[in-house]
């Protein structure tokens, strides 16, 4: 008797649990998506991007949630079935809460075209849906450091030992993708990125790249914010450089062309411009790319 008590307590515990990851799902997606939600460019955006670089867009974020849940889901997830559903409800999550605020600021109207309706709220699900799951990253309670903490003492004890710098070279450099990426998107739709990459030099380009990377060496390895990673007398300090941030900086770079040519922003352009924009769009990229691997 004592045995189904307990069973039926567990089950409720993980349902409160669950329900409460839905709502830092929620207000994740609303907190990290009201920039944009609230962004006029990306409300012209829904209407006249090509619907297949939109559809990419779609697609490419599901492996992109799918990842992100398995780091930091609603829940803690230790098989791909659990991820994937983290990863559909955070998408679930973005596009009502894209619908919600678009219909509230009166951009979604009754008398609007069903392709437009559905690409404004597409769009718009993508950050949000980022935002969802780094509500629990972001806006966790007492409860959910102390869980963290106690999933890494477990792993010290089965021997499990992080790295130094890193416990996995290619979760470091997808997490700096997803930081690159959320930011990207709060600024590559604006026009500004464009009127900044033609008015620039070549000297302020080579300035530009310097203090990006710069700003993600020092975020990560030089300040003291929290999250940061130290590196042991024994290390080299280019170790770190050359294997972190300079990789990094190349994701966001990446990660910037992408977005841009998503938005269309490379049309018609010349190699020369294209290049200029792209740095342009990876300052911020960069900053984003250091600041996911400080949180996340």
């Amino acid at each position: 008797m004592n045995g189904v008590r307990a069973e039926r307590g567990d089950g409720a515990g993980e349902s409160r649990s669950f329900l409460i990851g839905l709502g830092r799902g929620a207000a994740g997606a609303m907190l990290f998506g009201i920039p944009m939600l609230m962004t006029m460019e990306l409300w012209q955006l829904g209407f006249y991007i090509e619907r297949w670089r939109l559809f990419l867009l779609l697609i490419v974020n599901i492996p992109l949630l799918i990842l992100l849940a398995h780091r930091i889901g609603f829940e803690r997830t230790s098989t791909v079935a659990e991820a994937c559903r983290d990863a559909t409800i955070a998408y679930g999550l973005g596009i009502v809460i894209s619908a919600a605020v678009l219909i509230m600021l009166g951009d979604i109207k009754p008398h609007m075209p069903l392709s437009e309706i559905l690409g404004k709220i597409a769009i718009q699900s993508v950050p949000a849906s980022i935002g969802a799951l780094l509500g629990r990253s972001q806006l966790g309670g007492q409860a959910g450091k102390e869980e963290d903490q106690d999933d890494e003492e477990e792993e010290e004890e089965e021997g499990a030992v992080p790295d130094e710098i890193s416990t996995s070279y290619s979760r470091e450099l997808f997490l700096m993708a997803v930081g690159a990426l959320f930011l990207n998107l709060n600024v590559a739709p604006t026009e500004e990125i464009i009127l900044i990459a033609y008015k620039m030099t070549p000297s302020h380009a080579l300035v530009t790249i310097c203090v990006s990377i710069a700003i993600m060496h020092g975020f990560v390895y030089a300040v003291a914010f929290k999250g940061t990673h130290e590196i042991s007398e024994e290390t080299p300090w280019w170790h770190a450089f050359f294997r972190f941030t300079l990789p990094g900086y190349m994701v966001a770079m990446l990660i910037s062309l992408y977005v841009l040519w998503t938005f269309g922003r490379l049309d018609d352009t010349g190699p020369t411009q294209t290049l200029m924009s792209a740095i342009v769009l990876s300052f911020p990229g960069a900053i984003g790319a250091a600041a996911a691997r400080l949180i996340l």
